[in-house]
């Protein structure tokens, strides 16, 4: 069966690609970085594991996974496997899953709990990911030749060395949770899983 982008995900992903521009210049060289590992993996016929970690993988880090695993597709690019992880263990905030739901990801809880397990698709044809909340060195992650690209700073200044990353990559953004219950909350998580999503997509855009 063909795999083809969720209709709705696809029009997100469109008006992203089209926005490349808005990405600040300051950023490019951050965004290359990450480029250049897809790439020396990608022309090894290596996998490509990129992790990604902020401090309660709750929703930087899982608004990052999705988007890489959707540009890997969106792209063409083969043997892109994708992580997320934090310093510590929450849960993936339904406000954050809520915002990927808007920009047309399919999300569904596959288990209940104070950590709920959920399913996320962004193409028919495809499996879907798996998304929890858990360390960045959970046994579900890998714990060799990865990106541990790091989305939050409080990650990134407090987790200096992350253990069996052959690449570290601080690619970080401001934290929606900073409008939580606020008027904002939802032009503000909606505004962040934008940012993240351009940024990646054109992270993958400059593979080939």
């Amino acid at each position: 069966m063909p795999s083809t982008l969720l209709p709705a995900l696809q029009k997100t992903i469109q008006k992203l690609v089209s926005e490349f521009e808005l990405i600040p210049e300051d950023r490019k060289p951050i965004i290359n970085d990450l480029t250049d590992f897809i790439r020396q993996k990608s022309r090894a016929g290596e996998k490509i594991k990129l992790n990604f970690i902020c401090t309660h993988n709750s929703r930087r880090s899982h608004i990052s996974q999705l988007w890489a695993q959707t540009a890997a597709h969106y792209f063409g690019i083969a043997n892109v496997q994708t992580y997320s992880g934090g310093t510590e263990a929450t849960a993936f905030n339904p406000r954050a899953v809520k915002a990927m739901k808007g920009a047309g990801f399919e999300i569904s809880v596959k288990q209940n709990g104070g950590n709920p397990v959920y399913e996320a698709r962004y193409a028919n044809g495809k499996p879907a990911l798996t998304l929890f909340s858990k360390k960045y060195d959970d046994p579900f992650n890998p714990n060799s030749d990865f990106a541990a690209i790091m989305t939050c700073s409080h990650a990134d200044e407090n987790c200096p060395l992350v253990i069996g990353a052959s690449k570290r990559i601080a690619l970080t953004y401001n934290d929606p949770k900073d409008f939580d219950g606020t008027s904002q909350e939802e032009e503000k998580y909606s505004e962040r899983v934008h940012e993240i999503g351009r940024e990646i997509l054109y992270a993958f855009s400059q593979v080939k």
